[in-house]
């Protein structure tokens, strides 16, 4: 008995030590494929923000943040949450979550969105940036699921896939003589 309660205690600290040093997390919902979120680790649980429908009340959102539309992730559904190694960059551990949506301007959500808005890199309004996302984005809590134990023994599948559609784009491609001029200064 004590040692099934030792190893959830272990197993809670793995998830909670790797979640809390990742830049990036992948999350499965129930729909959609697995996609890499930026989070921050507070009070027992990695928190996202994010556009995305949520089949009630907010739109798609702004194209400024991580777009969580197609992952189906609803209030009380259950998702995966994958971390990677802050050192090698694989995959360290996996758990199951329980997904809980933050009512904006709530006091939960209010905690949770003052370690985001740190966190969040490169924001068009600092400034005003919580009150955009309690008007237009979700807050999601994604808690370790208490009965669940963390899950370590990985199978040998690279799991790599083709990266998803984005707007996002190199801005022009590299100028033909860049090559020769980079060979050159290392030569002097």
């Amino acid at each position: 008995m004590t040692e099934t309660v030792s190893q959830k205690l272990l197993d809670r600290a793995l998830i909670e030590e790797a979640t809390k040093k990742s830049g990036l997390i992948w999350v499965q919902g129930t729909t959609g494929p697995a996609r890499a979120l930026w989070h921050v680790w507070h009070d027992g649980a990695a928190c996202v923000v994010g556009a995305g429908s949520d089949g009630a009340q907010r739109s798609a959102g702004p194209a400024a943040e991580q777009p969580l539309h197609d992952l189906g992730l609803l209030d009380g559904s259950t998702a995966t949450v994958t971390v990677r190694s802050k050192d090698k960059g694989g995959r360290l551990v996996g758990w199951q979550a329980r997904v809980t949506e933050l009512t904006p301007d709530g006091e939960a959500w209010q905690a949770a969105v003052e370690d985001l808005k740190g966190k969040r890199l490169n924001a068009p309004d600092a400034e005003t940036m919580p009150r955009r996302w309690a008007r237009e984005c979700r807050v999601l809590r994604l808690e370790p699921v208490t009965d669940a134990t963390a899950h370590t023994a990985f199978d040998d599948a690279s799991r790599a896939a083709r990266p998803l559609p984005s707007p996002a784009t190199t801005r022009r491609p590299i100028p033909a003589a860049l090559p020769k001029l980079l060979r050159r200064k290392r030569s002097r």
